[in-house]
């Protein structure tokens, strides 16, 4: 809970890259998925791993955009598969599966910010679709590859600070807020990490959720321009304001949680600038921290057993075999 979050004195911080949080860990032997792992912090979080040594495979709905931004990364590859397509979820990781492959490492690093409304599957709103149910569905159909010891990754941000889970109304049919949306999905995300951890620790899986910082990436592409300078994200000559991060520091504390030795035995927790971060004492996103309604124990299981519902997933980490499937409210 959140009495859980208390910094560890990692040596890294807000200015650590991908690199440095890597120096001396060999991942030789190692293979990675990361998701959204072509563009921005994911590319960024690919490049390093690859550097490390690991195998990262990277799932894109874009296949031919993806490959050209992978061209000259040895130890990448690109296979298809669209989140926020339940079906595409599915064939992506039967075909994983089928090649008897294990996974050490899964980054949940794609997602959509503030885009206008829209719907997908049974009408879904697309950032809870995109950016939590389909990592649900995708970590819970290749459960059987998570190797012992294996660390799943949920990429989240400070805008969680925005909303807590809408129960009543998780898919805007009330009326739509960009914002808000966003903030449920990332609320979610954090929710997602402390409950797989909860249930995946017994078979040796670990899950983590970070806050990468703020950087300007492909991500903000729904946001106009213009709403940049009033948002405060860059300064009146185009840069990037105090505070932000480079591509490279933003995805060293999702590297960190997946592989630094000093979160052996920790779990379930929020990570912020290569350590674990501290409970939010203001509003401030860019000061960041977690509010108490991202680490709830209590909600996390409950969003985790309506995402089984919806999704017709239950990743329960019960047993052997191919995870087990029910009929849902899926595509």
């Amino acid at each position: 809970m959140i009495n859980e979050q208390r910094r560890l004195g990692t040596g890294f911080g807000a200015h650590s890259t991908a690199d440095d949080v890597l120096t001396g860990i060999d991942l030789t032997g190692t293979t990675a998925l990361v998701t959204g792992g072509y563009s921005g912090l994911g590319l960024e979080t690919t490049r390093a791993l690859t550097r490390a040594g690991a195998r990262v495979i990277v799932p894109a709905r874009r296949t031919a955009t993806a490959g050209e931004a992978l061209r000259g990364v040895p130890g990448s590859e690109v296979q298809p598969m669209d989140l926020g397509d339940l079906e595409s979820v599915r064939s992506f990781a039967d075909r994983f599966l089928d090649t008897g492959r294990t996974l050490d490492i899964v980054i949940n690093g794609a997602g959509v910010m503030a885009c206008p409304e829209t719907r997908v599957g049974p009408g879904w709103e697309a950032h809870f679709a995109v950016n939590h149910l389909g990592h649900f569905a995708l970590v819970g159909r290749l459960r059987p590859s998570l190797a012992p010891g294996a660390r799943v990754v949920a990429v989240a941000s400070s805008g969680h600070f925005l909303s807590g889970i809408r129960w009543d109304d998780l898919h805007f049919r009330g009326g739509y807020d960009r914002w808000l949306a966003y903030a449920q999905s990332k609320t979610a995300n954090a929710l997602f990490a402390r409950h797989l951890d909860r249930i995946g620790a017994a078979a040796g899986v670990r899950a983590f959720a970070v806050h990468p910082g703020s950087i300007l990436t492909p991500l903000q592409r729904h946001v106009p321009r213009e709403e940049w300078s009033a948002l405060g994200w860059i300064t009146a000559d185009g840069r990037a304001a105090e505070g932000f991060k480079t591509p490279s520091q933003g995805a060293a504390t999702a590297v960190w949680a997946a592989t630094s030795p000093l979160l052996d035995g920790h779990g379930g927790v929020y990570c912020q600038d290569c350590d674990l971060a501290e409970p939010a004492t203001s509003d401030d996103m860019l000061v960041g921290g977690v509010k108490p309604w991202a680490v709830d124990p209590e909600a996390a299981a409950r969003l985790w057993g309506l995402s089984a519902e919806l999704t017709g997933v239950d990743p329960s980490f019960c047993g052997p075999g191919r995870v087990r499937t029910f009929p849902g409210r899926g595509l």
